[in-house]
């Protein structure tokens, strides 16, 4: 049974940027489809995604955020 992480700045319902980051870095597959699932179900959000990811687009080994910043934007579309 996989149990679902406590992220650090996740104590609502709500997806601040730093508990996007902290799931987007730190996340497991379960917290990766719940921050699927709102960005589909909020523009908000995947603005957020994109605004957070826009951070770490110089960085090659940043992996994580390349990932989600292509999902949103080619979701978008």
């Amino acid at each position: 049974m996989m149990r679902r992480m406590e992220h650090r700045h996740l104590n609502h319902a709500a997806f601040t940027l730093a508990a996007i980051d902290d799931v987007i870095a730190r996340g497991n597959r379960a917290d990766w489809v719940a921050l699927r699932k709102a960005v589909a179900g909020d523009p908000e959000i995947a603005r957020k995604v994109l605004r957070l990811c826009a951070r770490h687009a110089a960085d090659p080994y940043a992996q994580r955020y390349h990932l989600w910043r292509h999902y949103v934007s080619s979701s978008a579309a």
